[in-house]
């Protein structure tokens, strides 16, 4: 919840024209008043919005605003961008959701493959896809986005395969500085966080890779800026019908400060619902994503009534604002997320399309049999990730990835002196998902410490991050014999890069403070951020499948669980 409530202490800044005299024994200084002292300003627009939003942004942050997180988001671009096509094959997983993609573009549904389809795939003959449908348990928004890039620049273009996730995650680096931005009233820290989440090689290597979970952080991410640019407007709509009640003393009657008024449809929160939809309709895993954000914005909604003056700001909350908003977000959600699977929908030969039709039920035979089968197809997906316990060498225990114990390798190929340019006795060429490690290793810290500043302080900035983060992270401890791989974690890493952000900006300090206290902490951020610079220039020949010596890259294997 907000830490911001209203106390005998809160000032609001002084209406325009006459003021109501002071009652007597208090003296109030012009333009900062204690609203208790002064009860016929607390319902005015302007002291409303000041207790339940703050003041107005920086200068310098309405200059910079747009400026800062596409400086940001192009230096993501261009570690992102550059010799995206290599390696010129499949590697990894894309295996299974590139040529699911293909598919797509050929009759709208999955399709079954030939033995030993990859190497003619890579050769860009696509002969080997078969009639028959395939069964996958994924759903098919991550692959259109992958079919999208396909279409641009043809389905032979490594580059066009990877074109979507290079895309949506530079994007996503300008998104999660706006995030920043708007999380701290700060350029600096919004800034910050851009260049985070650009240099990253575990973010790296996710865009430059046809994966689904890139989508699945992105989508996600959406979604969460969304809700934040609810939460301003919900607090600026409550503010302006609450001070429409006030009579002409400025009073709002007791009876309309029961439960507080209705604040109509939230159309950030519809668009929050929509990205939700598109987040399910990449992985289920979204499905924390949509609990966890919908559970924040009604708390939200609560504090806000509760700092306003609402008696029953819970019940004001759960009756008035949370019952639109689960109609706002889920609903919708599960909207877009059918919408996902219109292929498969007008498709007549996709993967039990038909059960329904071959299965009757005298129970459920009201509903429409394309939703039967599509529901049975849900449960047997279901069964399959709930029991997938097969051995994996890249396995990796949620717990792990607090250290990057396991990152995943995508793609090693040996060389011998002589071959393709090496001139050393071996070299190789890889891609390993293993992130940079002041980032990973400052940002489990920074989590942490989150936790504890959330409980001492109610820090609503500290609660929000953590929501995100621990919907991307919380679930998957409970299923510690499942396969599960550390590239999983790009969910959560741009609230892990925000719980950084957020302590830097605790050791930079308030605007208020003496100079020397902010000079220092600006030159200790600095300091932060030149050293992340630098480790991901060193790690970039192994996010970037470029050819280095053997010897050169054990000297990145910092722990030995990272070979």
């Amino acid at each position: 919840m907000d830490s911001v409530q209203p106390t005998a202490t809160d000032t609001v800044p002084a209406e325009p024209g006459p003021s109501p005299e002071p009652p007597a024994g208090f003296s109030l200084k012009p333009r900062r008043t204690r609203w208790v002292a002064e009860p016929a300003r607390v319902f005015t627009r302007s002291a409303l919005e000041a207790r339940l939003i703050g003041g107005p942004a920086p200068a310098s942050l309405r200059l910079w605003f747009w400026l800062a997180p596409s400086l940001t988001a192009l230096i993501g671009g261009l570690l992102r961008f550059v010799r995206l096509g290599q390696p010129p094959s499949l590697i990894f997983d894309e295996t299974y959701y590139v040529k699911d993609a293909y598919s797509y573009l050929q009759s709208g549904y999955e399709r079954n493959w030939a033995d030993k389809a990859n190497d003619l795939f890579n050769q860009g003959v696509f002969t080997s896809l078969e009639n028959t449908p395939e069964y996958v348990v994924h759903p098919p928004m991550g692959k259109w986005l992958i079919a999208f890039g396909m279409c641009l620049f043809g389905p032979d273009s490594t580059f066009g395969w990877r074109f979507s996730s290079a895309l949506l995650g530079t994007i996503a680096i300008f998104v999660l500085a706006l995030v920043a931005q708007k999380l701290f009233r700060s350029t600096i820290l919004g800034a910050a966080a851009g260049l985070l989440f650009a240099v990253d090689g575990h973010a790296i290597v996710q865009s430059r890779t046809s994966l689904l979970d890139n989508f699945v952080m992105f989508f996600a991410l959406l979604a969460f800026g969304a809700l934040l640019m609810d939460r301003d407007d919900g607090r600026r709509r409550l503010a302006a019908r609450l001070s429409s009640l006030a009579g002409a003393d400025g009073r709002v009657r007791a009876k309309d400060l029961l439960y507080g008024p209705w604040l109509g449809i939230r159309w950030w929160r519809l668009a929050a619902g929509v990205a939700l939809g598109l987040c399910i309709g990449t992985k289920w895993s979204g499905l924390f994503f949509l609990a966890a954000f919908g559970v924040l914005s009604v708390l939200w909604d609560m504090n806000a009534r509760r700092t306003a003056g609402i008696r029953y700001w819970m019940a004001g909350a759960v009756w008035k604002d949370g019952l639109l908003a689960f109609a706002s977000m889920v609903p919708v959600a599960a909207a877009t997320y059918l919408a996902t699977w219109t292929g498969w929908f007008a498709a007549k030969d996709s993967y039990d399309r038909h059960w329904a039709e071959s299965n009757p039920s005298t129970a459920w035979g009201w509903i429409p049999d394309s939703l039967r089968s599509l529901w049975h197809y849900h449960s047997t997906a279901y069964s399959f990730h709930t029991g997938l316990g097969s051995d994996h060498p890249y396995k990796a225990n949620a717990w792990s990835w607090f250290v990057m114990g396991r990152p995943t390798s995508f793609y090693v190929k040996n060389f011998e002196n002589g071959d393709a340019g090496c001139t050393a006795d071996k070299c190789i060429s890889a891609i390993t998902s293993v992130g940079n490690p002041l980032i990973w290793w400052g940002g489990s810290l920074a989590v942490l410490f989150l936790v504890g500043v959330w409980i001492a302080k109610r820090d609503w900035r500290a609660g929000a991050i953590l929501a995100g983060w621990a919907a991307g992270f919380v679930p998957w401890l409970f299923y510690p014999e499942r396969t599960i791989f550390f590239f999983y974690a790009i969910a959560y890493e741009p609230f892990m890069i925000l719980a950084i952000v957020m302590v830097l900006g605790m050791v930079m300090g308030k605007v208020g403070d003496p100079p020397w206290r902010r000079q220092q902490g600006a030159v200790i951020i600095g300091l932060f951020l030149t050293l992340a610079v630098a480790l991901s220039a060193y790690f970039y020949p192994v996010w970037a499948a470029e050819m280095i010596s053997y010897d050169y890259w054990r000297l990145h294997m910092w722990l030995p669980s990272w070979i």
